[in-house]
C-alpha cells in the first residue's frame, strides 16, 4: 500500500513539473508570436502608407486603380503568408507544450497495462 501512495505522489509532483514546463513553452510561443505580430503590423502600417502617397500622386485615375489593385494584391498574399507562419508558430508551441506530458502519458499508460 504505501508503495501506491508514493507512486501517486511521484505522479502528482511529475504532473506538477510537466505542467510548469507546458505553460513556460506556451509563454515562450505566444512571446514568438507577439513579436511577429507587431513586427507585421509595423511593415503592414509602412507598406499602407506607401501606397495612399503612390495612390493620391498618381497623375490620372487609371494609374491610381492601377496602383491600388497592386497593393491589394501585395496585401492579400502578405496576409495569407504571415497567417500560415502565425498557424506554424502555434503548431510549434502547441507541440513544445505538450512535450512534457507525453512522458507522463507514456509511463502512466505502462503502469496501467502491467496492472
Amino acid at each position: 500500500m504505501m508503495k501506491s501512495f508514493e507512486d501517486v505522489q511521484a505522479f502528482g509532483k511529475d504532473g506538477f513539473d510537466a505542467y510548469v514546463a507546458a505553460a513556460t513553452a506556451w509563454t515562450k510561443g505566444f512571446q514568438t508570436m507577439a513579436s511577429e505580430h507587431a513586427e507585421f503590423s509595423r511593415k503592414s502600417f509602412e507598406k499602407s502608407t506607401a501606397a495612399f502617397e503612390k495612390v493620391m500622386s498618381a497623375k490620372s485615375v487609371d494609374k491610381a486603380v492601377e496602383a491600388q489593385q497592386a497593393f491589394a494584391k501585395e496585401l492579400y498574399e502578405t496576409y495569407v503568408g504571415q497567417m500560415n507562419k502565425f498557424g506554424e508558430l502555434y503548431m510549434a508551441a502547441a507541440k513544445d507544450a505538450y512535450k512534457p506530458f507525453e512522458a507522463q502519458v507514456s509511463q502512466f499508460v505502462g503502469k496501467a497495462v502491467q496492472k
